[in-house]
Order: C-alpha cells, then structure tokens, then sequence
C-alpha cells in the first residue's frame, strides 16, 4: 500500500493521473481511496477543459455554498456542499493497469475533485490488485 499526499489550491478538479502512473506496474488493478469526506475521486475527460468547468460549474449550481437549509456550516458556508457533492461522486476508483501502465481510455484522467474552496492537504491510500 502507498501513501499519495496532494496539496490542492481549493476548489476544482486536480489531474492526478501522473502521481497514480509512478506507482503503478505489471498487470492489474490500482484501488485509490480518497480519506476525506470533503473532496472526491473521478474520472473525467483530459483533451477540453471545458469538460471540467462545466462539472465544478453543475455543482456550484446544484451544491451552493452557503445555503440556508443547510445545518452542518461548522467550518463555513462550503462546509455541507462539500460533505454532500463528495457523496454524489466517490470516494474510491478501481483503475486496471496492463503492461505497467493505468489501461485508462484515450481521453480519460484520474482527478482529484476538492470540494472546499480553501487549499487543503489530501491523502489517498494507493493499493495494488
């Protein structure tokens, strides 16, 4: 099992498909799992950014910060929109790996999708199947 630690500068989708391939090798699967409950784990297109604008914009939308309906604001308006959109992703991937590279499709990228609009220090466990 490795340790991957991500700084992340606050709220967005962050490419982490470098720091997952270092660690990967032979044939397989990779399990990541993400310990927070504030941030998430997807795989999402990496040829337009416009795909990941879109996906954080959806949310801002669908999760605001700040509303009023919301109980859990003990670490500021971004605190329960973080806690719900990091519970419509996921937690976890499972990615096959062949020939000591992830087996991801052409277009496709691991990210590391941070809820909070603050920069926060995020760990993912990294086990090899």
């Amino acid at each position: 099992m490795t340790l991957i630690t991500v700084r992340t500068p606050g709220r967005g989708l962050h490419d982490i498909t470098p720091l997952v391939a270092r660690e990967v090798s032979g044939d397989g699967l990779v399990h990541l799992f993400l310990q927070h409950t504030s941030a998430s784990l997807v795989i999402s297109e990496n040829a337009d950014p416009d795909v990941l604008r879109d996906m954080d914009d959806w949310f801002t939308r669908h999760v605001p910060d700040g509303d009023p309906a919301y109980r859990h604001a003990d670490e500021g308006p971004d605190d329960m929109p973080s806690h719900i959109r990091a519970a419509l992703t996921q937690p976890s991937l499972l990615v096959p790996v062949r020939g000591g590279r992830l087996a991801l499709g052409t277009w496709q990228a691991i990210y590391l999708f941070e809820h909070r609009t603050h920069p926060h220090t995020r760990r993912i466990l990294l086990t090899r199947l």
